[in-house]
C-alpha cells in the first residue's frame, strides 16, 4: 500500500520545498493550507490499492467508439476505429498519467523554466533560446502541418492532451503542481514539436566537440591533434561488417583554399561552453540475429537505450490497435505513435548515432545592436528574435538573439557562463532544418517488410539514429538514419570563420549512402554508439563515439548459437568490462608492486583475482576504475587541463591503445611540472598509490562494492526539489562502456526483446512505472524487477481478448 509512505514524503518534500534550502530556492512559494487541505490538496493524489480507473466518457472531438483496456502493469492497450480516434486518446491517456512531465519537459525545451522554478532558470531559459529551440520547433511544425493526414494525427493528439486537461478537477492536479502552486497548461502541436526538439537536443546537441576540440588543437597543434583524437580507433568494431564496400561518395565537398593558415593552423582559446549541455553517455544498444543463429530459426532483436533514468520515465509503454494497424511498445509523453516497438509483421529499436550535426561559426557583427553582419564582402541583415523570459517572483529578463545565415548566435559578449572574450559564435544544427520525426515512427507502426521500414525512416532527420530491423519474413537490417553534412576532411572539428560561404557546408550525404547492412552471412548485427563505418567509409564522419560495447557485443553475439530470449536477456544484463579485458593486463605489467603502499598492495591481490565482472558486488570494478581514474588523470592533466581547463581528455579507449601499442610512443606519460622524466611504470604505480587513499576512505565507509561506490538512483524529474520521490541505492552494477550500462542515474532507461515467431513473442521493461502520481503503487512498480535483470512478457491483445483476465480496468469513449 503506498498511500501512507506518499503521504510522509509528501509532507518531507513540503517542509524541504518551504525551507527553501534546494537550488528551486524562493522561486517555489507554496500555499501551505491549500497544500493540506483535504478536499484540494495532496492527500487527494493517494491513490488506495484499490483504486478503480473504470471510466466511460463522452467526447465531441471523436468520431465514434472507443475503449482502453488497462491490464495489471496500467499498460494501457488503446482500440479505436480510426486512426485520430486512436491519437486522441493516446493524448488523453498520456495526459491522465504523465501530465506535470509533458508540461515540464516542453516548458524547459522552450526556454520557460524559470516560470516554474524562478532566477536560478534564468541562464538555462536563456540558453534554450539561443540554441534556437522554439525556432526548431516552429520550423518543424511547419513540415508537420504541409501533410493533411499529418496535421490530423497532431491535431487529434493535441485535443485528446486538452480533453484531459479541461476535465480536471482541483483535487486531481497532478501534486508537483500542488507543491510549486501552478497549473497545468493547454497543450498545442508545438509543444509537440518542443517535445521531439528537447530529443534531438539530448542526442544530437552534446555529439559535437567543436568549442573543445578548438582549445585542444592550441595545445597540441593539428597533426598532434589527431594522434590523440584519433577518428578511427585500432579496435574499432564498426556497426556496419568490415569488408562492406562502400559507392564512392556522391557529393565530394571541396576543402577551402585558406583552410590550412585560417583553421587547421591557428591556435585558438574558446572559453565558453554550454550550461546544459546532454550527457555524452546518451546512447544505447540495439541487436538483431537472424534465424540461422537462433534455436527457432526467427529472428531476435533487441534493444536498450540508455538515457537520464528518472521518475517518472521518459517511456510510457502502451498498444494502439485500429482495424488497420496494431503497435506495441513505448512511446514519449508529449508525442503520438510508438517509438520503439513491434507491430504484427516486423520489430525496430534505435539507438544514438553519436554523429556531429552541430557546427560553429565565428560571426563579425557591425556594431552591437547586432543588426548586420559580415558575410560574402557586404554587411548583411541578421534576423532578430526578442526573447522575454517570464521569471516567477522576479518580472521579466529580455535577451535579443540574432540569426545568421548559419542559425543563431549562441554567444556573444552578452551571454557566456565563462568568458566570450567578445566572440561572437552562430551555431549551424540539423535540428533547425524543417523536418517530420514523428511520421517516421507512423509509417514504423504500420510497416509490413522491409521496404517499409526503408520508406519509414528516410526522411528522419534528426538526432541521426541507428534503426535495427527484424521481420517474420526473417529480413534483418540496421540503417544509421539522419540528415549528415557531407564534410571535407576535418571540417566541423573546430570553430570555423563565418565570414563568407567558404566554410558552410556544401550539401548532405545522401540517403542511399548512409552506413546499413541487410542480412549478412555473419547473421547478426549490432550497434552500441561507436563509429558506423570503417577508413573505407567515402565521408569524413566526425562523432563522440563509444567503442567498448559494440567490441563486447560483437565478441559474444559472434560464440553464440542455437540463440534463445534467455540468451538475449542475459546478454542485456551482462556486466563483463571488455575495457578492462584489455586494459587490466597493461596496469598489471607496468606497475612496480615493491612501490606500493600497504593499502595499495591489498587492493591489487583483489583486482588480480577480479573476473572482469562489474557486478554490485565486485570490489574489482571499484579498485580498477579508481586506478584507471588516476592513471588518465597523471597522464593527461598536467598536458591538457592545467594548460587549458577546457580542453577534453582523450577517450579512455584511446588511452588504452596507446598503452597497450607502445609505452615509448605515448610521450605524454612524463609530467611536464617536474624536473624528473617519469616512466609509464612509474605513473602506473603513483596512480595506484593514490587511488589507494581514496579506496580505503570509500572501504572504511562499506561502499568498496561497486553498487555501493557508485550508488545507482532514480530521480524525480525535479531532481534536487524533491528528492522524497526518488529511488536511491539500488542493487545494480554495471558501467557507461559495459553492455548493462548503468551509471549512478543513467543507463538502461528501456529493455526490449522480440522474438518474431508466428504469434510474436516480446518481453520488456524500464525502471520506473506507467504512472507519474507519486501517490500511485504504479508509480515505480517496475525498478525492482529491473534492477534483478527479469522482463515482463509483453501483451499484444487482440480485439476478441477484451474479457481476458489480464484486463482490469475499461475506459469507454464515445462521441458526445
Amino acid at each position: 500500500m503506498r498511500i501512507v509512505p506518499f503521504m510522509v514524503s509528501a509532507a518531507a518534500t513540503a517542509g524541504l520545498v518551504w525551507a527553501l534550502n534546494k537550488p528551486w530556492g524562493s522561486a517555489v512559494p507554496m500555499p501551505l493550507g491549500k497544500f493540506l487541505s483535504p478536499q484540494h490538496g495532496f492527500w487527494q493524489n493517494a491513490e488506495a490499492a484499490g483504486y478503480d480507473f473504470t471510466a466511460d466518457l463522452k467526447f465531441p472531438e471523436l468520431k465514434g467508439d472507443a475503449s482502453v483496456y488497462l491490464d495489471e502493469r496500467l499498460v494501457p492497450h488503446i482500440f479505436a476505429e480510426n486512426d485520430e480516434d486512436l491519437y486522441f486518446l493516446q493524448g488523453y491517456i498520456h495526459a491522465k498519467f504523465r501530465l506535470f512531465q509533458m508540461d515540464l519537459q516542453t516548458k524547459a525545451a522552450e526556454g520557460r523554466a524559470s516560470e516554474i522554478a524562478g532566477a536560478v532558470a534564468v541562464n538555462f531559459d536563456r540558453e534554450q533560446r539561443r540554441l534556437g529551440m522554439k525556432y526548431a520547433a516552429e520550423n518543424a511544425m511547419k513540415e508537420m502541418e504541409k501533410d493533411p493526414a499529418s496535421l490530423a494525427m497532431f491535431s487529434a493528439y493535441t485535443k485528446g492532451v486538452n480533453a484531459y486537461i479541461h476535465s480536471l478537477k482541483e483535487s486531481e492536479i497532478p501534486v508537483e503542481y500542488k507543491l510549486l502552486n501552478a497549473k497545468p497548461e493547454a497543450w498545442s502541436n508545438i509543444r509537440t514539436a518542443l517535445l521531439l526538439k528537447m530529443m534531438a537536443k539530448m542526442l544530437s546537441s552534446g555529439t559535437e566537440n567543436d568549442l573543445l576540440n578548438t582549445n585542444a588543437k592550441s595545445i597540441f597543434g593539428y597533426d598532434a591533434f589527431k594522434q590523440v583524437y584519433p577518428q578511427v580507433p585500432d579496435s574499432l568494431v564498426p556497426i556496419v561488417p568490415k569488408g562492406t564496400v562502400f559507392d564512392t561518395a556522391g557529393i565530394k565537398p571541396v576543402k577551402p583554399a585558406t583552410a590550412d593558415s585560417l583553421y587547421f593552423g591557428t591556435k585558438d582559446t574558446m572559453m565558453m561552453a554550454e550550461i546544459s549541455r546532454p550527457d555524452k553517455n546518451n546512447g544505447s544498444n540495439n541487436w538483431v540475429v537472424a534465424g540461422s543463429k537462433t534455436q527457432d530459426g526467427a529472428p531476435i532483436l533487441c534493444n536498450d537505450p540508455h538515457l537520464e533514468l528518472s521518475l517518472p520515465s521518459i517511456w510510457f509503454e502502451l498498444q494502439l490497435s485500429t482495424p488497420t494497424s496494431n503497435a506495441y511498445g513505448v512511446s514519449l509523453p508529449g508525442s503520438p505513435f510508438v517509438i520503439i516497438g513491434f507491430n504484427d509483421s516486423i520489430a525496430w529499436g534505435v539507438t544514438n548515432s553519436q554523429r556531429d550535426v552541430k557546427d560553429y561559426f565565428e560571426i563579425k557583427f557591425k556594431d552591437a545592436s547586432k543588426k548586420e553582419y559580415w558575410y560574402n564582402g557586404k554587411w548583411e541583415p541578421a534576423m532578430i528574435r526578442y526573447e522575454e523570459i517570464k521569471v516567477r517572483g522576479k518580472g521579466t529578463v529580455y535577451d535579443t538573439v540574432a540569426y545568421t545565415v548559419f542559425g543563431p548566435v549562441i554567444f556573444d559578449e552578452s551571454f557566456s557562463n565563462t568568458v566570450s572574450n567578445k566572440r561572437n559564435l552562430a551555431m549551424r544544427w540539423t535540428a533547425h532544418d524543417g523536418s517530420n520525426e514523428g511520421m517516421t515512427f507512423y509509417k514504423l507502426n504500420r510497416a509490413k517488410n522491409y521496404d517499409d521500414y526503408v520508406n519509414a525512416i528516410s526522411t528522419f532527420d534528426c538526432p541521426g539514429q541507428n534503426f535495427v530491423f527484424a521481420s517474420k519474413t526473417g529480413d534483418i537490417a540496421i540503417w544509421q538514419q539522419g540528415k549528415f553534412p557531407a564534410r571535407w576532411d576535418g571540417q566541423g572539428q573546430f570553430v570555423m570563420p563565418g565570414e563568407d560561404d567558404s566554410y558552410n557546408w556544401q550539401g548532405f550525404i545522401p540517403q542511399s549512402e548512409n552506413p546499413h547492412a541487410k542480412n549478412p552471412e555473419r547473421g547478426f548485427l549490432e550497434s552500441a554508439n561507436q563509429r558506423p563505418a570503417d577508413s573505407s567509409y567515402p565521408y569524413f564522419i566526425p562523432g563522440s563515439y563509444i567503442t567498448p560495447r559494440g567490441i563486447a557485443i560483437e565478441h559474444f553475439l559472434s560464440g553464440m548459437s542455437g540463440i534463445t530470449v534467455s540468451d538475449m536477456m542475459r546478454l542485456q544484463n551482462n556486466y563483463y568490462n571488455e575495457l578492462a579485458n584489455d586494459a587490466l593486463p597493461v596496469l598489471l605489467k607496468y606497475v612496480n608492486e615493491a612501490g606500493l603502499n600497504t593499502e595499495a598492495r591489498k587492493y591489487i591481490e583483489i583486482v588480480k583475482a577480479w573476473n572482469m565482472e562489474a557486478g554490485p558486488a565486485s570490489k574489482g570494478q571499484t579498485i580498477y576504475q579508481c586506478w584507471w581514474d588516476s592513471l588518465e588523470a597523471a597522464i593527461w592533466k598536467d598536458d591538457i587541463s592545467k594548460t587549458d581547463p577546457m580542453a577534453p581528455w582523450p577517450e579512455e579507449q584511446t588511452t588504452m591503445e596507446w598503452l597497450a601499442r607502445d609505452s615509448s610512443s605515448l610521450s605524454y606519460i612524463d609530467n611536464i611540472n617536474t624536473q624528473e622524466t617519469e616512466t609509464l611504470d612509474m605513473i602506473v604505480t603513483t596512480a595506484l598509490n593514490k587511488a589507494s587513499v581514496s579506496l580505503a576512505q570509500k572501504e572504511a565507509e562499506g561502499k568498496l562494492e561497486w553498487t555501493r561506490f557508485k550508488n545507482p538512483s532514480i530521480y524525480h524529474l525535479i531532481k534536487d526539489g524533491l528528492p522524497a520521490f526518488a529511488r536511491k541505492g539500488l542493487n545494480v552494477g554495471g558501467n557507461g562502456n559495459i553492455i548493462n550500462a548503468v551509471t549512478h542515474s543513467h543507463g538502461p532507461s528501456w529493455r526490449m526483446i522480440v522474438h518474431m515467431v508466428s504469434e510474436t513473442e516480446a518481453y520488456g521493461v524500464y525502471p520506473a512505472g506507467q504512472s507519474g502520481n507519486p501517490g500511485s503503487k504504479y508509480y515505480d512498480n517496475f525498478i525492482d524487477t529491473w534492477v534483478k535483470g527479469e522482463y515482463y512478457k509483453l501483451w499484444m491483445m487482440k480485439a476478441t481478448e477484451t474479457g481476458d483476465k489480464k484486463v482490469k480496468w475499461v475506459m469507454k469513449f464515445g462521441k458526445g
